[in-house]
């Protein structure tokens, strides 16, 4: 009764001085980050009955989590399954399970945790492998790739080399996938297994990672070894990196005393590394590689579309792995290459039903096809009943208290968990809490999960639209471009920072902001401004019009400039005219080309939801012309 008492009491508290609550929130969580227990027992019992209890609950349970009882463990889990907590907390004492390796305790957790974990698998197959013969051969995809993996691994690995089920060329082809992705360290880490005496030198590894070039002018002596070999083969496609014309130079020299594999392997790396920087010999490169990657496949792909030659790329994406094969920027441009071969009907065959995707393949296949892109009608507008259920849902009541506090990491995660498994309807429904609410990104990104019931006024929500339209007037912009554009940005946060510095709904860089402040006469200019909406716009939309004019106009380019620097967008143009999907498609920084294809297939869609006529994407993105265009003087990455 006492505790019934206590916990009426808090709910009351937290109903009459909700702000007083918050702020003691925040409190305890700062209690926890520093580690003073003293001060969250003093506001634990605060949160009693509270959407924030959990958290405390959390934050006292980690305090020396290495000695708690499994029955504590366990009521905490199955007490607050409607938090991702829970999974967290299961995921931490697996691993400590795994560590003490406590097996039997580890097996009966294990299946409820939620989504993928290396470490939990390394630890899953340690626990079979005792039992299971086979559980080993599970083990050995893992080892090939190119990053360190956690330490509950090393024990499955050196069991695998033990028994011979990795062999020494496996190791080979480790330290090669590690030396690919410019990964000395590791390679030398991963070589360390190979036998005594046969490995590369890992100094002489990391000073080619500085300088490939001087290792490659050195005279080379004797190459019988493998480790010899796979130096100077590191050398070659690491100078490709900058030079791939002086690797293809070195190699051509090189070449004769190393196998054909060999041969075949390092022109592969060369033309993939040359296709990336639009070097016009990178098709040549590829003819003479051989069992080449997905990576290595969709450069040439890209580096035949620039060149325009479909029969080229038909048959780089027809060598991709089938799951590859299917991303849909191949299954539209294999779709391209069988109509300019005359193969019209297989053609269609890919294309009509790519064309129901609403990506920016989707819509050029959509194009292809004759239609126009549009938002799909609303066939179904929720209820308040609707919304009024999805908001009763513990989840989302904590998840809108996190971001009502700023704690907006931990109020992704929980909105997340909170949306697992629900339908169309509910999602919507989701969708629209959140917008009621002003949480824009979640808006979005919840809209944007629904298969078959879509409203793509939530998926594109256009908040902000008074203050933006005037600051798109200014400078003569397309108010959807520049909805699209903030889209993909910052989903409309005004406070959105990237890892990077970028800040506020356009993100600009300090540097840029204050260049444009400048520009445009704002007095008294100061950093902490950017996060204010309207200044934001008004800075944003100017540079982005001044980017556009440096670009002949193109709003594709442009938009790679906004996201990669406006010398990098001029750079990616080529000596003859292009489509600018091809343009979009080729761009070397994969963070820049999905952001351009997004930013546009973005700006159809709110063009039509603010005009309702039916758009075009392809006119839309138009042409990009040749390099001769380029002014005399050209624009830097930085104002």
């Amino acid at each position: 009764m006492a505790v019934l008492l206590c916990t009426l009491a808090n709910t009351a508290l937290a109903q009459s001085n909700p702000a007083a609550l918050d702020e003691a929130f925040v409190s305890a969580r700062e209690a926890a980050r520093v580690g003073d227990s003293k001060r969250l027992e003093q506001l634990a019992p605060r949160f009693q009955g509270h959407v924030f209890e959990p958290y405390i609950q959390y934050w006292r349970l980690r305090q020396r989590f290495e000695a708690r009882d499994a029955e504590e463990i366990r009521r905490y889990i199955s007490a607050n399954a409607d938090t991702p907590l829970s999974d967290q907390v299961r995921r931490d004492w697996l691993k400590l399970l795994g560590r003490n390796a406590q097996w039997e305790t580890f097996n009966t957790e294990l299946p409820a945790v939620v989504g993928e974990d290396v470490e939990l698998t390394c630890y899953a197959l340690q626990a079979r492998a005792r039992v299971d013969s086979l559980a080993l051969r599970e083990a050995r995809p893992l080892w090939f790739v190119a990053r360190d993996l956690p330490a509950s691994c090393d024990p499955l690995f050196d069991r695998l080399i033990e028994t011979k089920q990795l062999s020494e060329e496996d190791i080979w082809a480790r330290v090669r996938l590690a030396l690919e992705a410019g990964q000395a360290g590791l390679a030398g880490r991963v070589a360390a297994d190979l036998p005594k005496g046969t490995a590369p030198d890992v100094r002489v590894l990391a000073s080619i990672s500085g300088n490939p070039s001087a290792y490659l002018n050195e005279p080379r002596g004797e190459l019988r070894t493998r480790a010899a070999r796979e130096t100077v083969m590191f050398a070659v496609h690491r100078l490709a990196r900058s030079s791939p014309q002086q690797a293809a130079a070195h190699w051509v020299k090189l070449a004769p005393r190393f196998s054909e594999e060999e041969r075949a392997y390092v022109w592969g790396m060369i033309a993939y590394l040359g296709a990336m920087r639009h070097d016009a010999q990178a098709l040549e490169w590829f003819s003479r590689a051989a069992d080449m990657s997905d990576l290595q496949n969709a450069w040439r792909v890209r580096a035949a579309l620039r060149a325009k030659r479909w029969p080229e790329v038909l048959a780089a994406i027809n060598a991709m792995t089938p799951k590859e094969a299917e991303d849909p920027a191949w299954r539209y441009w294999k779709a391209r290459a069988l109509k300019a071969t005359g193969r019209d009907a297989e053609a269609l065959a890919l294309l009509k039903p790519l064309s129901a995707d609403f990506n920016f393949y989707g819509q050029l296949a959509l194009e292809e096809l004759g239609g126009s892109v549009q938002s799909p009608p609303l066939a179904y507008r929720v209820s308040d009943a609707d919304i009024a259920a999805i908001a009763a849902r513990p989840g989302i009541q904590r998840s809108l208290a996190l971001f009502r506090v700023d704690a907006r990491l931990e109020g992704v995660r929980e909105w997340l968990w909170a949306i697992r498994g629900l339908s169309d309807r509910q999602l919507l429904a989701a969708a629209e809490l959140a917008r009621r609410h002003s949480i824009w990104d979640r808006a979005i990104n919840t809209a944007d999960r629904t298969v078959f019931e879509h409203d793509f006024g939530l998926r594109y929500l256009a908040p902000y639209r008074e203050q933006l339209r005037v600051a798109a007037k200014q400078v003569d912009l397309d108010e959807a471009w520049v909805y699209g554009l903030i889209r993909q940005e910052s989903r409309f946060l005004a406070q959105a920072k990237s890892r990077v510095g970028a800040s506020g709904l356009m993100q600009l860089m300090p540097a840029t902001a204050k260049w444009v402040a400048g520009k445009i006469g704002l007095k008294d200019w100061h950093w902490g401004q950017v996060t204010d909406v309207e200044t934001n716009l008004s800075l944003g939309t100017y540079y982005l019009r001044h980017v556009l004019d440096t670009l002949d106009g193109s709003p594709v380019m442009a938009s790679a400039a906004y996201n990669a620097g406006p010398g990098r967008a001029r750079a990616w143009r080529a000596d003859q005219s292009m489509e600018a999907a091809i343009y979009a498609e080729s761009i070397p920084f994969n963070e820049t080309r999905d952001y351009v294809k997004r930013v546009m297939s973005n700006s159809s869609y709110y063009a039509h939801n603010f005009s309702q006529q039916l758009q075009s994407l392809r006119a839309r993105i138009g042409t990009i012309e040749p390099r001769a265009r380029d002014r005399e003087k050209p624009l830097g990455d930085t104002p």
